[in-house]
């Protein structure tokens, strides 16, 4: 396995435990709204985090499956739609914002041809959501 999936999969398991002690460690004074749209945030930032690792999965064997890495796009964008529904957060409209342009100049490389495009601004963005999205 290559070194920087084996790392991907350590972070997201960094990313996901660190969203969870966040969503644990919510005041129960919070109102079951907020509580909801916090929890739902956690859950798809670690949704996020894993697709992250899917496309760089993903990217790794464009040479045997092109397809499975616009499929990998495609699950984060849905997963960032669902993500802008359960919030009205301006620190993660704007992580939201950042992660979608990291995720354009990637299908931008890939439609240009180039095999290996620059994951780091959407692993970046990515964590960022989970930041953001950690109470």
């Amino acid at each position: 396995m290559p070194a920087f999936v084996q790392s991907a999969s350590v972070r997201r398991r960094r990313v996901t435990l660190a969203l969870a002690a966040a969503a644990l460690a919510l005041p129960l004074a919070a109102g079951c709204g907020a509580l909801d749209k916090a929890l739902d945030c956690v859950q798809t930032a670690d949704t996020i985090v894993s697709s992250v690792g899917n496309l760089q999965q993903a990217v790794s064997n464009a040479g045997d499956n092109p397809l499975q890495v616009n499929q990998a796009l495609d699950d984060i964008d849905s997963e960032l739609d669902k993500l802008q529904d359960t919030t009205d957060n301006a620190d993660l409209g704007k992580a939201v914002d950042d992660l979608d342009k990291a995720l354009d100049n990637v299908r931008t490389s890939i439609d240009g041809g180039d095999a290996t495009p620059d994951l780091a601004p959407v692993t970046d963005a990515a964590s960022e959501i989970g930041k953001v999205c950690a109470p």
